[in-house]
């Protein structure tokens, strides 16, 4: 009598840390209760289920009553709940010890809830480096899931994946399935009789003792959440359909948790992965123009049928996004800051404070905002604003408790982007203030510390691989046009294959396709061409006249009383006419150790031999979050704005002042200068790719004072700029 063929099913549940209620509610009304309703009609249907725990806390709250009919489901054993990073960080980029604490906070949480000690971890975004057996099995895992990827680089096929292998790092075993892509990519998007057909197939296959299991991890937002399947899941009944054949072909094809089949059954063999994580993840993390290459090339080798070729090409690792996206590596380096001083402080705290700073510690490592592919990730403001909210919540708990007054300033110098070059951050009990002289002697990062909030969260406009598929879709759409207008006898329309279709929420997005040569943070120093336009500035389609504003300046730090001066200076160049002429910018921040207002003081000297006569400006790129909201604008005195949104553009002469607020936060940034000044506003706004398709969206507000210069040789000009933060009015 033949083997029957098991088949493992997980589903991997998430919401980020931060995002929105309603997101939460939709979700939860299109797909997490669906699923569990649909389990319960089913009670001979065995699988897994993972919660993470920023979902765990909101249903927990929110619907307490879910909670309970998951835990029955646990109880009488049709369901096997998955532990993992609570919070669901990319394990392989975080510290050691919070890799384990977050394991045993979500194993605590699922005995707590659902009654169940969970012997599998999900994964987050199958990330997957070797030295993880040794943390999962030190974590009292006994499995987890990858994809199927991870083994095809070690030389596997597919019909060597019908089971786990056990792989092992300094004698540390672990048991690893590998997700089917080929389900992954039939649940639920193909009939359900073709997905039965090929489970029968797999069956046919099984000569050995030992019976063969069919695995799929996935995402349960992929069933009800994403565009249009709601209708087509749930509505049109693809799950409850499915469900029903798994039971009428009960006699060959048996369900079971991964867990079960683990426990039950013996290893295939053993087996050592390399780094890798999904097969698009490996396309997203490369440079722009490779990724789309790497895309193109595989949709091309599939369509021709060459998988022998195919199976040889290997993109990127996950590591990369730090590399790909400074931002990213700015947040990845701030947590690591963070990690240190917990840990650094940890018996010195209070036990309650202890392990709040650990918490909140944890939450500032959900995954979301540290990488980019599909889903907005690093693109979404929100995500990276609430890990920043929560790293900068461990970082005060920490300073409150162990400083032993409420007045102080700390300066430190360290390569805090990992890159051999220092940095200099300057802390107090209101602010905190990164500058990276490196690069234009800028400020990168402005802690608003009783806020928790970063007011340079910005993220700098670039391309993507993506880019490449909305401008060619833009071009086909204007060619038929002008096909149609031309009435061409016999033309006939483009077929566009499944690779070229392109959603998008906005018609004409590519003309917003602009991209930054430097990173948008603070204080960057501008000389421009005479003649350059608002426009021009806008769009970063200009001709920078100075090498400042990404070029290295030198820093020195001076002590006042109750107050440091930071001087960031630069002798660079300037062309005047066809001469480089030298000049000096020295900028120099007074930050006190009470207070958030941070005055600025540059001094500009001609040290050539030519006059200058030139625009001198300097950009501030502020993120409030909302770029058209009723509740986030701009103010002037003496100025009547027809638009005032923080997402319009304007430019207006003889200013002295600029205001945002942001009334829903309580926000008010002042900027002044004791010169009038001519001042462009602009939105910088990014286009990203998600499962909803192409958008816009808005990142910081770019504010650039400037003044028209005139220097003879040997002739110094200076300016005063102040910074003031505040809460307004009621």
């Amino acid at each position: 009598m033949s083997q029957p063929l098991y088949l493992a099913l997980a589903i991997h549940n998430h919401q980020p840390v931060g995002n929105f209620d309603f997101v939460f509610e939709e979700a939860y009304n299109k797909a997490y209760l669906p699923m569990v309703e649909l389990i319960e009609r089913h009670p001979t249907i065995h699988l897994a289920l993972h919660y993470t725990g920023p979902l765990r806390n909101w249903l927990s709250d929110q619907k307490p009553d879910f909670m309970g009919r998951v835990r029955a489901l646990a109880g009488r054993g049709q369901i096997e709940m998955m532990t993992g990073g609570y919070y669901e960080p990319i394990l392989t980029s975080i510290p050691d010890a919070d890799k384990l604490g977050q394991i045993a906070k979500l194993s605590a949480a699922v005995q707590n809830d659902f009654g169940y000690s969970p012997t599998g971890a999900w994964l987050a975004e199958r990330v997957w480096e070797p030295q993880l057996a040794k943390t999962f099995h030190q974590a009292k895992v006994d499995y987890t899931i990858v994809d199927d990827t991870h083994f095809k680089y070690v030389g596997l096929n597919d019909s060597d994946l019908f089971g786990y292998y056990v792989t092992e790092e300094q004698g540390y075993t672990l048991k690893i399935f590998g997700t089917s892509k080929h389900l992954r990519y039939s649940i639920p998007w193909k009939p359900v009789g073709d997905v039965i057909a090929w489970l029968r197939e797999q069956s046919g296959q099984n000569n050995g003792l030992v019976p063969r299991v069919a695995v799929m991890g996935d995402d349960g937002e992929k069933f009800g959440l994403w565009p249009m399947t709601y209708e087509h899941v749930w509505q049109n009944q693809w799950f409850e359909n499915f469900f029903r054949a798994l039971e009428e072909n009960s006699g060959w094809l048996k369900t079971i948790s991964p867990g079960e089949y683990a426990r039950q059954f013996p290893a295939i063999g053993r087996v050592y992965l390399p780094t890798a994580s999904y097969d698009e993840m490996t396309e997203w993390v490369l440079p722009a123009d490779m990724s789309a290459d790497i895309t193109e090339l595989k949709h091309r080798l599939q369509d021709e049928g060459q998988d022998e070729v195919l199976r040889f090409i290997r993109g990127g690792f996950w590591r990369s996004f730090l590399v790909k996206y400074p931002e990213v590596n700015n947040m990845h380096k701030k947590m690591l800051r963070v990690h240190d001083k917990v840990y650094a402080a940890w018996e010195k705290l209070p036990d309650p404070v202890r392990w709040a700073a650990v918490d909140h510690l944890w939450a500032g490592q959900c995954n979301c905002p540290y990488w980019h592919g599909v889903f907005g990730g690093i693109y979404l403001s929100h995500i990276r604003k609430a890990n920043y909210e929560h790293l900068i919540a461990a970082e005060n708990l920490v300073d409150d408790a162990v400083r032993e007054t409420d007045e102080w300033i700390e300066v430190d110098e360290v390569d805090f982007t990992r890159d051999s070059r220092q940095e200099l951050l300057v802390e107090t009990p209101d602010m905190a203030l990164y500058f990276q002289p490196s690069s234009g002697g800028s400020l990168f990062e402005w802690d608003w510390r009783s806020k928790r909030f970063n007011l340079l969260n910005n993220l700098t406009r670039r391309k993507e691989g993506y880019h490449r598929k909305l401008v060619r879709a833009s071009q086909k759409t204007a060619k038929r046009e002008a096909a149609k207008h031309e009435a061409l006898e016999g033309d006939e329309e483009e077929v566009v294959n499944i690779h070229d279709l392109v959603r998008s929420k906005e018609e004409g997005l590519e003309k917003y396709l602009f991209y930054d040569w430097y990173q948008r943070a603070a204080m960057l120093d501008h000389f421009l061409h005479p003649g350059v336009s608002l426009a021009k500035f806008r769009t970063a389609s200009y001709g920078e006249a100075g090498d400042f504003v990404n070029q290295a300046y030198i820093a020195e730090v001076s002590q006042l009383d109750s107050a440091v001066a930071v001087t960031l200076g630069r002798d660079g160049h300037v062309w005047v006419g066809n001469v480089f002429n030298p000049v000096r910018v020295e900028k120099t921040v007074t930050v006190y150790s009470k207070g958030v207002s941070l005055p600025v003081r540059y001094v500009l000297t001609n040290r050539g031999s030519a006059t200058m006569a030139m625009p001198f400006g300097v950009e501030f790129n502020f993120n409030l979050l909302s770029g058209h909201s009723d509740d986030a604008y701009y103010e002037i005195p003496g100025v009547e704005l027809e638009d005032d949104y923080l997402n319009s553009i304007g430019e207006l002469t003889e200013v002295t002042e600029v205001n945002l607020f942001h009334e829903w936060f309580r926000f008010h940034i002042r900027l002044g200068f004791d010169r009038p000044a001519t001042l462009w506003r602009m939105p910088i706004e990014t286009i990203s790719n998600s499962e909803g398709g192409f958008e816009r969206g808005y990142q910081c507000s770019c504010v650039f004072p400037h003044w028209t210069l005139r220097l003879a040789p040997g002739e110094s000009w200076e300016v005063n700029l102040r910074i003031d933060l505040s809460e307004p009015g009621p």
